[in-house]
């Protein structure tokens, strides 16, 4: 039995139409209410800061994307689903009632015109959202700039692979979409309309489907073609070989002749399935198809499988050593490694020079000096706790390290702004009107000289070891000036807040206990109108800015608030320093954000997973992205009273950051613009450098024999002051003859920055350092340093230690300080059941053709409450060890009397604003936490010098008697001491 499909659509009727349409326009207001709303407040954001440009460009991109790319899908989709409808069989034979296909062509042909709609409709918005995400490839091939650079294989300059290669692909992988798309559809149609029927001998397939189906099936099969032609270009980024990246021998020879090879064969397949719209033989497509997946498996796999298996692993030195020496000078020239840009210096790790030469030197000196004693990643709780003023504010769990010209003397400081903490609000302190309107900024800026305390732990019963602060906020002025020290944006400040408000007349925001304050910066939306405020309320889901009667016609409502938020709005295209510090420029408190411009493919280049590459002992801050190419081409600025942002371009021959300028013109300030007094406090960006130092470590090799053995490679050292790793030993006293305690395992050691004077400086400088050791090895093989300094900013030193002298590196240096008898017997310090011990940072630093280490001991009481002050500094040269209470007491017993008068004293100028809440720990001597101490204890405390001294005494005459006795009467001292 047949029947003809019947011809007429049946209409709906007008009730159900209207309901149809009352759904379908709630259901595109709910799904649009929420990202219009979005869309809006974003707006009003970016006209706040002035970068509206890039809210304009981002938005029309995505929404031209969203139309063309939807419409071409919709369009192609709705053309075959026409096409296959109309070209139907006139009358198709039902198998009986019971056919399942009867019945969905009897369900569609009731409502045609509205599967006919709906179907490219859903196409239409799933592909525009697709697309839309995809601007940035889009922008950057009309933009994109050339690099002035060919790669080795093709002769192509860079920008092809690095703006060109990636539309093309992306065309294609879009081509495919469409192509299957549009087959899928048609199929469906043909086989529901009758064009395909598979019952009977074999099936039908009627002329039109056949027509159909064959050119889209030859369509998609040429763009396998262009996708092999395409893939060419790619293997340039292979990661075949795990010891480089890049074209191997496999690749060039076997890989890249299958795929001219496979894109000929696949055109001729196409053309078979052209054919075949034309043929009623399908035999021709077919052989066509079984011809290609053929030669895919045999000139595709199976060919370079044997090359590489038989041909190049015998022979890998030989046969990789061409795209080796590409790797490294790719390498080299994607991450800024150039010899325009690092220099390599023999140095030989160990000093000839006599202690009183090494004391005399004013080069050593120029480093000695300078000594970091105060470690940003231990002191945050000091500050919280002597500097917080008000549980309100805090400071971040990391500060920052920058350096100032103080009294015509140029010094590095422990550094941070004293930020609003909505976080650390008491409970009755959380309504909204205190979040809000009373609690919106913070006060002041904080500095410490780095290289000194107030005073020595031993000298001021348990008030010594403290930064020595100087602070400029609303109630006075320290070294450091700021006209305006009221912190509105920062990193702390992660809620919206309301300013230029006023309670009855008054001024509502905070600012002292006897004063309030109304904000009068630029920054900040207005809320000034009854629509703003609705849009404000919706998007943050609180009524209370609609009807609160404190907000009026010049209230303003500050969001995003953060720098790193605020430059990566400004500039989505950046990929942002983890660490955004403050500092003061002309008066004002700014945050310094770095910002990279990177690339995920540059041929032959390494290829970085960001967050690896950064990881150390403090952890992972980065997000798990992936290039091969990076610059670190912006500096931002973000003012932490207004908000405003600011880029400056350091790097202007960057060709990505041109092209980024085109897109986005006038955004990027040139660098001519940048003020000195900014730029003397650019630091060369941490992120930056760890990334560098880890390529470092393998691309200094210069030959390719070998870079394959991997014998000279470096390695990033452990941090052995990780007291956060289950396997990094404590200090433990040792009995003589002990075995001296084994290498600690721990994150990587982080880079530090210093001001040091390093070998051919000819005045001490504020850089950034590490330390490198042999591959799997401990001792020491570089040193690495790269510049600050406005007049050779971003230069890189690195001192190659020779291979033939056993240096000791940081693990080794470590073990040497806890096994030295002066540390050991320090009992009370490092055994007190009241306080721990916390290492600070260990410091790698030439000096005089040697290896100076220095590290400070903090210690810290067993209480939820205290926070760590110094104790102790270790230093270690040529296998002596200095530990003492001061830094210059340590030098002297390396270096003999005198070393030490080169570095700034403990208490300089007087004294140190003393702590607000004392509970630092402490171990005795001298009293923990500054408690009024009993004769008892005081007594405890004699008793304690004195053992220490007998034991010292039998410890270097080997009177194992008297170290036994000595150690029971210093066990029984503390136990008296620590009695309640």
């Amino acid at each position: 039995m047949a029947m003809r499909p019947p011809v007429g659509i049946p209409k709906l009727s007008k009730r159900s139409r209207i309901m149809l349409i009352i759904g379908a326009v709630l259901l595109a207001v709910i799904v649009a209410a929420s990202r219009l709303l979005g869309t809006y407040v974003n707006w009003l954001w970016f006209g706040e800061v002035g970068f509206s440009t890039v809210f304009n460009t981002v938005l029309f991109t995505q929404i031209g994307l969203f139309v063309v790319m939807g419409l071409i899908v919709a369009g192609l989709l709705m053309l075959n689903l026409a096409i296959a409808y109309r070209a139907r069989p006139v009358f198709v034979p039902v198998s009986g009632p019971d056919d399942p296909v009867s019945k969905y062509r009897s369900a569609i042909i009731q409502r045609l015109r509205l599967v006919g709609f709906a179907i490219p409709v859903v196409a239409f918005i799933a592909a525009g959202v697709a697309a839309s995400s995809d601007w940035q490839i889009v922008q950057t091939f009309f933009n994109g700039e050339r690099f002035g650079v060919t790669d080795p294989e093709f002769g192509i300059d860079i920008g092809f692979y690095a703006f060109g290669l990636p539309f093309y692909t992306w065309l294609i992988s879009w081509g495919f979409v469409i192509v299957a798309a549009s087959f899928v559809g048609a199929l469906v149609t043909h086989y529901i309309f009758g064009g395909i029927r598979l019952a009977g001998r074999g099936g039908q397939l009627s002329a039109p489907a056949r027509i159909q189906l064959a050119v889209l099936a030859g369509l998609f099969v040429l763009l396998y073609a262009a996708s092999y032609f395409f893939d060419r270009y790619e293997l340039l980024f292979s990661n075949r070989n795990s010891n480089f990246f890049g074209a191997t021998y496999t690749d060039l020879h076997a890989v890249l002749p299958a795929k001219l090879i496979l894109s000929i064969i696949a055109i001729f397949c196409a053309f078979a399935f052209f054919a075949a719209a034309f043929l009623r033989d399908l035999k021709i497509p077919a052989i066509a198809t079984v011809l290609l997946v053929l030669s895919s498996l045999l000139v595709g796999a199976a060919w370079p499988a044997l090359l590489e298996q038989f041909s190049v692993r015998p022979n890998a030195i030989q046969k990789e050593s061409q795209s080796i020496e590409r790797a490294i000078g790719a390498t080299r020239d994607a991450y800024g490694l150039t010899p325009d840009k690092v220099t390599f210096t023999d140095y030989p790790g160990r000093s000839e020079s006599t202690p009183q030469e090494i004391r005399t030197n004013s080069n050593n000196q120029g480093t000695i000096s300078n000594v970091r004693l105060l470690d940003p990643n231990v002191l945050a709780r000091t500050f919280t706790q002597q500097q917080q003023r008000k549980n309100f504010y805090g400071f971040g769990d990391k500060l920052d390290v920058d350096r100032y010209m103080v009294n015509g003397q140029l010094r590095d400081y422990i550094v941070a702004a004293r930020e609003i903490d909505p976080k650390n609000l008491a409970e009755n302190q959380q309504n909204w009107i205190n979040r809000h309107l009373v609690y919106t900024h913070g006060n002041g800026f904080v500095a410490a000289p780095a290289n000194t305390v107030n005073s020595a732990l031993q000298d001021t019963s348990g008030q010594g070891g403290y930064p020595v602060y100087t602070v400029s906020d609303t109630s006075g002025q320290g070294d450091i000036k700021v006209d305006q020290p009221r912190i509105y944006y920062g990193e702390l400040a992660t809620d919206y807040a309301i300013v230029g408000g006023q309670d009855n007349g008054k001024d509502r925001e905070y600012d002292s206990d006897t004063a309030a304050y109304r904000y009068t910066g630029a920054g900040g939306v207005s809320l000034g109108n009854l629509f703003n405020r609705l849009v404000f309320s919706a998007a943050y889901g609180e009524r209370n800015i609609l009807f609160s009667g404190s907000i009026g016609n010049e209230s303003k409502i500050l969001y995003n608030r953060d720098p790193k938020t605020r430059v990566k709005m400004t500039a989505p295209w950046l990929t942002l320093d983890s660490d955004p510090y403050p500092a003061v420029i002309d008066g004002k408190v700014k945050w310094i954000v770095d910002g990279y411009t990177t690339l995920e493919n540059y041929p032959y280049a390494h290829r970085t997973q960001l967050s690896q590459a950064t990881q150390t002992s403090q952890g992972v801050r980065q997000p798990a992205q992936q290039f091969s190419y990076i610059r670190n081409s912006v500096k931002a600025t973000v003012d932490a009273y207004d908000g405003s942002v600011t880029l400056f371009a350091i790097d202007e021959k960057d060709p990505v950051l041109k092209t980024w300028s085109k897109v986005f013109p006038g955004t990027v300030k040139p660098s001519s613009e940048i003020p000195m007094s900014l730029r003397e406090h650019f630091r060369y960006p941490e992120d930056l450098f760890k990334v560098q130092r880890e390529l470092l470590a393998k691309y200094h090799v210069n030959r390719p024999d070998v870079f394959y053995s991997q014998n000279e490679f470096w390695d990033v050292p452990d941090d052995p002051t990780d007291e956060q790793q289950p396997n990094v030993q404590q200090p433990q006293p040792q009995q003589p003859g002990a075995p001296t305690p084994q290498s600690t395992q721990g994150g990587k050691l982080p880079p530090y920055y210093v001001i040091a004077q390093a070998p051919g400086q000819t005045k001490p400088t504020f850089q950034i350092t590490s330390a490198l050791t042999g591959l799997r090895r401990e001792f020491l093989s570089a040193w690495v340093s790269a510049s600050s300094d406005p007049a050779d900013y971003g230069k890189m030193t690195v001192l190659q230690l020779p291979t033939t002298t056993q240096t000791m590196g940081p693990g080794q240096m470590q073990n040497q300080f806890f096994s030295a008898s002066k540390v050991t017997e320090a009992r009370t310090l490092f055994q007190n059941p009241n306080a721990n011990a916390v290492n600070g940072n260990l410091l790698t630093l030439p000096v005089a053709g040697g290896l100076l280490y220095v590290e400070p001991i903090y210690i810290q009481r067993k209480d939820p409450n205290a926070f760590p002050q110094l104790a102790r500094v270790l230093v270690g040269f040529g296998g002596r060890v200095g530990f003492s209470e001061t830094l210059a007491g340590a030098l002297e017993e390396v270096f003999g009397r005198g070393a030490g008068e080169g570095t700034t004293p403990p208490n300089p100028g007087g004294g140190a604003t003393p702590p607000e809440n004392p509970g630092g720990g402490g171990t005795p001597p001298p009293n923990p936490g500054g408690q009024q101490i009993t004769a008892e204890q005081a007594k405890a405390i004699q008793d304690i010098g004195a053992a220490i001294n007998r034991l010292r005494t039998a410890t270097q005459s080997g009177d194992f008697a008297a170290i036994g006795q000595a150690q029971k009467d210093l066990e029984d001292a503390t136990k008296r001491f620590n009695q309640k």
